[in-house]
């Protein structure tokens, strides 16, 4: 249970004053997670991205054109608009000794400018100064106040990233209320590591960014911000090592068996394994082997063959008289895998099932029969395997496919399903080597480089919108020559606010030219069955073309596509356009990656068009998403259990990153229980950054 001081930070931003049920709404849209309600915390941990410098006063004379001053005027003159010209500006003349500046106000309210500019009195104003015609004014200053303004006025007034209906001026008098709920908090820092780095204290740490007095706090390497950061690295680093000392606490069992399972396997695989999945074969067996539990990454770019490192896994489990899961993060993703591994396991003697959410009734309960009693070797499915209802004869090892899909407490869940289990976490994601230590803690890797022998390079190509029809006509000529299509589109249904083309029109549009036979369509919010059935008329050769969303992303595997348009590519993240790609060029045949982009393309999306152009390789397009984007891109943290970091920049805070790392191993080695002052203090910043999961490992154990 959360302990009570942090209480009003977990309350609803309508405990706030001045934010009632409207604006609460707006703040669930800025701050708010997925059908929750934005609370203080999420507020505060909303950080400004900058701030506007209002600490220039100089006189109107030495008011530099271009720059942010705030002059201390009278007021002279008002200048309304001329009779029947409405859009002409209103002007306001305000002087001091030195000169005078013209004030401009587009649609304006005389009679609100009459109030807050009144003939003969002193004001404060603020924004930018302008030359027009040689003359110094100031279109719609920020800000028109008195004295008494003036002295609430923030000097340094912060930028936020916002949402339509909030201002940056609302969020940071809010930000400033949400302040003062921040209570006293015991350091869980340590005091030789805070003065090293010169970093304040939690809360003043916070102040400084939201209550700033100068622009320090802005730079990359501000001590506030960092401090922060770390605190967050600290909360994940300290929550994964507790997380891999709750799976190695238990004694091991040995999971490895003779090798004839897996020798037969490889006579009936239909390729020879490359050097790098023999190496992680031989990696995986070997910690199997060990008294230890293990936790083990395999890491992989598209098509590099994790799934018969994963298999080859499975069947040493299954030689020492224990069974394998496969937990995979999408239904199709599980049926695919299940249909796949089928005919393998069962040339090799292997007894496979699968276990979804859609599996019901007799069905259901034979599986589940099957799995207690030892029927099954080895189970495929979504996350139905860690369901209560759900036991094991023997689970001896766990088998999670896009790992970063699944939550800590998900990975953990289904490795509580045996006595023992080892655990095998798979990503098609090339993770940069910080982030693999950011997310994963010391979790061991493997990495397959190499791509199975026979795969062409594909031809990947940028093509701007207006020459659809040109795509449209090139998608005919290759669908008769026997191909087959993905046609990606990043939305569901047409968007109001955003110009990008929807799938169900593309999908009428194009069923226009093709004829409905002949076109397919998939997304998420159609019904899993129908999906399936949509999925094996492509696989099958039924339907030639298929308009999808990114549901295809991970894992669906028709060796025959060899053709990819992605509309809209410029909306898409680095990682995301090489996850979609890698459905193609899996077969024998050519293929070819169409990116259609609405031009000109930002400076952003240019440098990611241009890289994908450039290179298959995802390890080096990792790497660059990190400088385009950050981790959240790479990872897809947002729709994903992985830690979502709201306040780290890998790209800035990649030292803090082992630093973390290092502070969190010592603490599990000196206060295993947390039990002492520190290990107290840092149980409520676990607590702070919702690594709660951490909480309930250390109970457990």
């Amino acid at each position: 249970m959360r302990p009570s001081p942090l209480d009003p930070l977990f309350a609803e931003v309508t405990s706030l004053p001045g934010v009632g049920p409207r604006m609460r709404l707006l703040f669930d849209r800025l701050v708010g997670e997925p059908g929750k309600s934005a609370r203080v915390l999420d507020l505060l941990f909303h950080l400004p991205h900058g701030a506007v410098d209002r600490r220039a006063r100089p006189t109107v004379a030495e008011a530099v054109p271009g720059e942010i001053v705030t002059l201390t005027v009278r007021v002279v003159a008002h200048q309304p608009s001329p009779p029947g010209r409405s859009r002409a500006p209103y002007r306001v003349v305000v002087e001091d000794e030195t000169g005078d500046v013209t004030l401009v106000f587009f649609n304006a309210d005389r009679r609100r400018l009459d109030k807050l500019l009144p003939i003969g009195e002193e004001r404060f104003v603020s924004g930018k100064i302008e030359l027009w015609d040689g003359r110094r004014q100031m279109v719609h200053p920020d800000r028109v106040v008195d004295a008494a303004g003036l002295a609430d006025m923030p000097v340094v007034e912060p930028t936020y990233g916002l949402t339509e209906g909030l201002t940056a001026r609302y969020v940071n008098r809010i930000a400033r209320a949400a302040l003062a709920r921040v209570p006293e908090l015991p350091e869980w820092q340590e005091e030789s590591w805070l003065a090293r780095n010169d970093f304040p204290d939690f809360r003043t740490a916070l102040e400084r960014l939201h209550a700033p007095q100068d622009m320090a706090a802005f730079a990359p390497d501000s001590a506030a911000r960092r401090r922060l950061a770390y605190d967050e690295l600290l909360a994940t680093q300290l929550a994964l090592a507790l997380l891999r000392k709750s799976l190695r606490r238990a004694p091991g069992r040995e999971n490895v068996g003779d090798g004839r399972l897996v020798a037969r396997l490889r006579e009936v695989l239909p390729f020879a394994l490359t050097a790098s999945q023999e190496q992680a074969v031989a990696d995986i067996r070997r910690d199997l082997a060990a008294p230890q539990r293990m936790l083990r990454l395999l890491q992989g770019d598209v098509g590099s063959g994790k799934t018969a490192v994963a298999l080859m896994a499975m069947a040493s489990a299954v030689e020492a008289g224990r069974q394998a899961a496969m937990m995979a993060p999408t239904e199709i993703l599980a049926r695919q895998h299940f249909e796949r591994l089928a005919p393998l396991a069962e040339a090799a003697g292997l007894r496979l099932g699968l276990l979804t959410g859609r599996d019901k009734g007799a069905e259901r309960r034979r599986t589940l029969a099957a799995l207690a009693d030892g029927g099954l070797d080895i189970v495929v499915g979504t996350h139905a395997l860690f369901q209560e209802d759900v036991a094991f004869h023997d689970l001896g090892l766990a088998v999670v496919d896009e790992q970063h899909r699944f939550g800590v407490h998900q990975r953990f869940a289904l490795g509580a399903k045996g006595a023992a289990v080892d655990v095998l976490v798979m990503t098609a994601t090339p993770i940069p080597r910080t982030l693999v230590l950011t997310y994963f803690g010391d979790m061991d890797v493997s990495v397959l480089k190499e791509k199975p022998a026979g795969r062409k390079p594909i031809d990947t190509r940028t093509v701007p919108l207006e020459r659809l029809d040109e795509v449209v006509g090139a998608t005919g000529r290759a669908i008769r020559g026997g191909a087959r299509v993905y046609w990606v589109c990043p939305l569901v249904a047409e968007s109001e606010t955003l110009d990008v083309a929807a799938a169900e029109e593309r999908y009428t549009s194009l069923v226009s030219v093709f004829g409905s036979e002949a076109v397919g369509l998939l997304h998420g919010k159609m019904p899993g069955r129908e999906k399936d059935a949509v999925m094996a008329r492509f696989a099958a050769g039924d339907l030639k073309i298929l308009v999808a969303t990114t549901v295809i992303e991970v894992g669906v595997d028709v060796p025959e596509a060899t053709v990819m348009v992605i509309e809209h590519a410029e909306r898409f993240g680095l990682a995301q356009l090489h996850q979609l790609r890698g459905r193609i060029g899996r077969g024998a045949a050519a293929s070819t990656c169409l990116l259609l982009y609405k031009a000109p393309p930002g400076p952003v999306a240019e440098a990611r068009l241009r890289i994908m152009r450039e290179t298959e390789d995802g390890f080096r397009i990792a790497e660059e998403d990190l400088k385009l984007r950050g981790e959240g891109e790479i990872l897809g943290t947002r729709q994903s259990g992985a830690p979502d970091f709201r306040l780290v920049r890998t790209e800035t805070d990649a030292d803090l990153i082992a630093a973390a790392r290092d502070d969190a191993r010592l603490v599990i080695e000196r206060d295993p229980g947390l039990a002492s002052p520190r290990g107290e203090a840092l149980r409520l910043l676990l607590y702070l950054f919702e690594r709660d999961e951490a909480i309930r490992l250390l109970r457990a154990g």
